[in-house]
């Protein structure tokens, strides 16, 4: 039996042969020759507002093709990248007020969007820059948006529209709603046969929505480009892009991590309004308050915040410069990365390709004449060491350590090289601290503690008694029956029962009597004993403070500190 002989198909494999050829080509040359990222626009939407920025005359001679606007950011296919030609294409861009991203792209890419312009009719005028998500839509779209449960019911309608505009409509729903209700992070994981969109509200990952892995694909491709991330590429890349809220530039950082299923997307979102809160809104109780205060007015020092990661620190560390900060000082800060932008304060980043390290950057900030110097992190022996010379040279120095508790700063120090009897000198304060959730004060529910959550207060509010502390400052009573909060959940709070957070702190004053014990390298519990009579109270004393007060629950403190033990 003889097969028969089929010239169009024959035809076709050798088409798409020569054009996956070609696309390996192009890719290969992009990374390798160019420098550049590669794309395949086959695998992707065009916008017909980036078509507009250059006329098809145009693009067709210069062999490139406009394929994506995102706010101010246009971004540009080209087949062949010379110097003359992205110069041309970058100055154009910007008479326009525009920013170019250029991509390298095989002819049958550029070709598929040259077909675009014969669709596109000039007399839907549009002016350039119209789809900008960071101007009226995101802006329409969070009025439209006050809970949960308004971003669930615009994805749902977004996700029941029209095919071409759902990606970019989806992708200003999630944006504005996450920034509208103040949102973190945003979520976007594929599973085996769906997509899932989390919000982290409060610290916690709330389930928005779930859609089919189609659209996870294509919200991962639009989130990669705006991102300024490679499309092709499987392996774990960062990226970030911007979007103009009025006054205020929002950052969002996006990080990108394969899994089992396709890539898990999660995208911070930086709001400048996040991160301004006052000194007086953090939750530091009265008495440390007033320690806090003096102690970061003072013209030299070392003070030192410790938690783990997400418990705040940064938004203490930017509180006490904000308090501080006048025109007759200089502020120098040394971070990894700069997030969020202070005002008249000199913000550096450190690069590792650079050499800019923490103890290179605080050397440079030491030849600025700095009054305060802010270290994101003391992670090694020389930035400690920098850190305590500077702050013993008339200096004020911030900055963040990792350990557990206050208690674990000076042992910490020391293992990282620090002479003992140095820090004696150099260290001021160092404070611990955790986040918690506030009750919603609209619908949180009293009741009596039942035995066992009486038991932990009793042991705690014991402690504060036989340290000496005073009752009366906290406007709590020592003796039961004790009456404490739990979340309900209602309109106001997006139905969870919590809305925003609060820090609990606990911190160790450098006085006469550590000061003693410093040079014997102490353990955490010699300094704790020693640090019990300075009348502050510990992170679990603090907690259960803020439980009696109706400000938070009992779990939320048990999920940070342990009540049971000091």
């Amino acid at each position: 039996m003889t097969s028969t002989f089929d010239e169009d198909k024959q035809n076709k494999q050798l088409d798409d042969l020569r054009k996956q050829e070609e696309e390996q080509l192009v890719a290969s040359l992009a990374e390798s020759k160019y420098g550049m990222p590669y794309i395949d626009l086959y695998r992707l939407g065009i916008d017909n507002e980036a078509l507009r920025t250059i006329s098809h005359e145009d693009a067709m001679k210069m062999k490139v093709a406009p394929f994506k606007l995102f706010g101010k950011n246009i971004f540009i296919a080209v087949r062949s990248p010379s110097d003359d030609l992205l110069k041309k294409l970058k100055d154009e861009m910007e008479r326009h007020n525009l920013a170019p991203a250029f991509y390298m792209a095989s002819g049958a890419s550029l070709q598929k969007v040259w077909d675009r312009y014969k669709e596109l009719s000039m007399a839907e005028s549009s002016q350039v820059g119209g789809i900008d998500i960071s101007g009226e839509v995101l802006r329409d779209t969070a009025k439209k948006i006050e809970h949960l449960q308004d971003i669930e019911k615009l994805v749902r309608e977004a996700l029941e529209g029209n095919k071409i505009h759902k990606i970019s409509r989806l992708l200003e729903i999630i944006l504005a709603g996450a920034i509208a209700i103040q949102a973190s992070d945003i979520h976007i994981e594929p599973e085996k046969d769906r997509g899932r969109l989390r919000l982290r509200l409060d610290g916690v990952l709330q389930d928005i929505n779930f859609f089919g892995l189609d659209i996870y694909r294509l919200l991962n491709s639009r989130i990669k480009l705006l991102s300024g991330m490679k499309l092709t590429s499987t392996i774990a890349q960062d990226g970030r892009f911007n979007i103009m809220e009025r006054i205020e530039e929002i950052s969002i950082r996006t990080s990108l991590i394969p899994g089992a299923y396709g890539e898990s997307v999660v995208m911070r979102i930086l709001d400048p309004k996040s991160i301004q809160m006052p000194i007086e809104e953090l939750g530091i109780e009265p008495y440390l308050f007033e320690i806090v205060k003096t102690e970061i007015a003072k013209p030299n020092g070392l003070i030192l915040v410790t938690g783990p990661t997400g418990s705040g620190k940064t938004t203490t560390l930017y509180s006490f410069l904000r308090k501080i900060y006048s025109t007759e000082i200089n502020i120098i800060t040394i971070e990894d990365p700069v997030e969020y932008h202070l005002p008249g304060i000199t913000q550096t980043q450190i690069n590792l390709e650079k050499k800019y390290t923490f103890p290179e950057g605080l050397r440079s900030a030491l030849r600025q004449d700095p009054d305060i110097i802010m270290v994101g992190e003391i992670r090694d022996g020389d930035t400690a060491e920098i850190s305590v010379q500077s702050a013993l040279t008339g200096h004020m120095v911030f900055s963040t350590l990792h350990t557990n508790n206050a208690a674990g700063v000076i042992p910490r120090l020391i293992d990282l090289g620090i002479n003992p009897k140095i820090l004696v000198s150099a260290l001021s304060l160092s404070i611990a601290q955790r986040l918690v959730r506030k009750l919603c004060q609209f619908c949180k529910k009293k009741s009596e503690a039942n035995e066992e959550e009486t038991k932990n207060i009793k042991v705690v509010l014991d402690s504060i008694k036989e340290e000496g502390k005073d009752f009366s400052k906290y406007n709590i009573k020592p003796e039961g029956p004790f009456k404490i909060f739990s979340p309900v959940g209602c309109d106001k709070c997006n139905s969870i029962g919590y809305k925003g957070r609060i820090g609990i702190f606990e911190a160790i004053k450098t006085d006469e009597e550590i000061e003693k014990i410093i040079p014997s390298n102490p353990s955490e519990h010699e300094i704790k004993k020693v640090a019990h009579n300075q009348g502050i109270l510990s992170m679990r004393q603090d907690g259960i403070v803020k439980i009696l007060n109706g400000i938070t629950s009992i779990e939320e403190v048990q999920s940070v500190v342990d009540l049971k033990e000091e």
